[in-house]
């Protein structure tokens, strides 16, 4: 009887591979349920500060803190056993410079497995990603609309229209160069992710970007319909899990507010003395 071989965990020098190969996969993960769920389909999933908005309630990310990161990486690592883990920095927890961004990103590592982290920004944050790589800390870019910078770019906006175009792709190439191993571009024109695709060596993962990326991400709740506070135009619903969620907690409460939940499968009798007829 043959016995399958388990599939080997995924590693950031594996994504930085698929430059130009099949598509890479990626969604977000805050759970160890979801993480089980997705594992098997997923090259990467990433641990975004998009938690706080998600399963936080926060308007943003920007309150998001380091601890809520670690929870929720601790949380997702222990559903995961081939797909790459990437964690995001919040916001506050590696802009000051190098030396803070090495402590914070080592104390995710250490304390929840990742397997890499993701920063955003592009040119200034170059030095501080060949910080960390040169420390053995796999870093993930992420240029174009970042939103931990919402209020400097003044709102949610599509980024690198016109004449901006050449800012979002010194950006990306600043990432490749300081030694990330793969890109985030987000919320830009599909000509310039194309192009950007096409100049950098290292994979490009889209979100409301283009399918010529070299993999793409999207926020599972968003995909699954669980997230209904807004929709992004680049967001494919795959799903409607809140309505049948709706449906499903509906019928439950006319359940039990009429008396037929539980029923007689689901409650216990009471225990007979041994010997009893």
């Amino acid at each position: 009887m043959s016995v399958s071989k388990p599939t080997p965990a995924v590693t950031a020098g594996d994504i930085r591979a698929r430059k130009g190969g099949d598509p890479v996969v990626s969604l977000t993960c805050y759970t160890t349920p979801m993480a089980r769920l997705m594992d098997e389909h997923c090259d990467f999933v990433l641990v975004g500060d998009s938690v706080g908005m998600v399963l936080h309630g926060l308007s943003s990310t920007l309150g998001v803190t380091m601890e809520m990161m670690i929870l929720h990486a601790q949380a997702v690592a222990r559903g995961l056993s081939h797909a790459l883990m990437v964690v995001d920095m919040p916001f506050g927890s590696y802009e000051q410079g190098p030396q803070q961004a090495f402590a914070n990103a080592a104390r995710i590592m250490a304390e929840t497995g990742a397997g890499a982290v993701k920063l955003e920004g592009g040119r200034r944050m170059a030095e501080t990603i060949a910080f960390l790589v040169a420390r053995g800390i796999p870093v993930m870019g992420h240029v174009g609309l970042t939103p931990q910078s919402v209020n400097a770019l003044g709102g949610y906006k599509v980024q690198g229209r016109s004449d901006q175009a050449g800012v979002v792709r010194a950006d990306a190439r600043a990432v490749a160069d300081a030694g990330a191993f793969a890109v985030v571009l987000e919320k830009m024109p599909a000509a310039l992710a194309n192009r950007i695709t096409a100049e950098i060596a290292i994979p490009t993962i889209g979100i409301g970007a283009s399918a010529g990326c070299d993999g793409q991400v999207l926020v599972v709740d968003d995909m699954l319909g669980l997230f209904d506070v807004f929709k992004p135009k680049f967001v494919k619903r795959y799903a409607d899990l809140a309505e049948q969620a709706r449906e499903a907690i509906a019928d439950y409460a006319a359940e039990v507010r009429a008396r037929r939940f539980p029923g007689p499968e689901h409650v216990f009798a009471e225990q007979t003395e041994k010997g009893a007829k």
